[in-house]
């Protein structure tokens, strides 16, 4: 039993049980048992692979395409390029390295980050020692364009479950049977949020709601509309979903998200059409499968130009990222791609549909 599984079985039976999100924040953020504040989780050596991980070919063309947002709004001579949860810092590190060659974009950027893991803020400051980093976005300067890349970062964010019950819904909440931690539901009762799932769903169904997602797609949405700029926006997900997507992982392999806290990387599926809602009145397009935007990107002709210079084991491990990322099996279909963008301009290459 870990030190906040301890913890946990304390507040549910002093204060009863806990929402879906609240027993989330607490296994990711704790300030001393959460899951992001202790460890570096990324890698072979960690609980999952990232896309940026994988093969450099990812950061170079989130980065290119970036650029041409860049390019297709006038240049701005000063800008904001900004990602919240950089991970390992190599994404950014990628998209800077394939857009050094793109006249004035980085003498025109100045980076931010936005982290909350002190650990992984040490691993990102030897990566990319010019960033400034913030706890929230909404600590990002605001009054400039804002080109933002968000890869993995919305699945992560806390999530609430309800169950269809009549024109009701029932919660899904974390209760404890003896030193076990369990699911239990609430009393149904009408939602004013979820009115308007009543019309797409039926008595059993569960939806979910991630309570952080439009202040947080509000604040990019709105920064974009006034100043320009562009998101874009990587995750798993889909349109108005339903059904449970609440899942941990560890050691590469998915775990029941209630057995050891603080010690599983916890997420949810993106619901892109809630993330769309809230970015008004910026423009949303999009999503499109990743595989289909980054083939529409030239992610074919990268690898083919970069497998000429290698062979044996490096130029098969070449060719297996080059399919993870893209094939409808692997990560191709699973992962989505949204951009935001001003009302006026364009939207990044890639995610026209």
């Amino acid at each position: 039993m870990t030190a906040l599984h301890e913890m946990l079985l304390r507040r549910i039976a002093a204060t009863g049980p806990i929402s879906i999100a609240e027993y989330m924040t607490e296994c990711l953020l704790h300030p001393v048992h959460g899951y992001y504040t202790t460890r570096d989780p990324l890698g072979s050596g960690g609980d999952f692979t990232t896309a940026p991980e994988i093969s450099q070919m990812f950061g170079e063309l989130l980065g290119l395409c970036l650029a041409q947002a860049w390019l297709d709004q006038g240049a701005p001579e000063t800008f904001v390029l900004a990602e919240p949860g950089p991970g390992r810092g190599t994404l950014m590190a990628d998209m800077l390295r394939a857009t050094a060659r793109v006249p004035g974009f980085h003498a025109a950027a100045r980076l931010h980050l936005v982290e909350a893991s002190p650990a992984l803020r040490a691993v990102q400051a030897r990566a990319l020692p010019q960033a400034t980093w913030h706890d929230r976005i909404d600590q990002i300067p605001g009054d400039l364009p804002l080109y933002l890349v968000a890869n993995e970062f919305f699945d992560a964010l806390p999530i609430r479950q309800f169950v269809r019950d009549g024109a009701g819904w029932r919660e899904r909440v974390v209760g404890r049977e003896g030193d076990k931690l369990v699911f239990g539901l609430t009393a149904p009762a009408p939602l004013a949020e979820l009115e308007h799932r009543l019309a797409d769903t039926r008595d059993g169904d569960m939806v979910e709601q991630a309570p952080a997602l439009p202040a947080l797609t509000g604040e990019i949405g709105d920064r974009i509309a006034r100043h320009g700029g562009a998101a874009l926006i990587v995750d798993y997900g889909g349109r108005g979903r339903t059904g449970d997507s609440f899942q941990a992982v560890r050691d590469h392999e998915k775990v029941d998200p209630l057995t050891a806290p603080g010690e599983a990387d916890l997420t949810a599926h993106v619901d892109f059409e809630a993330l769309a809602r809230a970015a008004a009145p910026a423009a949303c397009a999009g999503p499109v499968p990743q595989g289909v935007f980054l083939e529409r990107l030239g992610i074919t002709a990268r690898a083919q130009a970069l497998a000429a210079k290698l062979e044996g084991t490096a130029l098969d491990a070449h060719v297996a990222a080059h399919r993870r990322l893209t094939h409808p099996e692997e990560m191709g279909d699973l992962f989505k791609i949204a951009a935001l963008h001003p009302c006026n301009a364009p939207p990044p290459p890639g995610i026209e549909t």
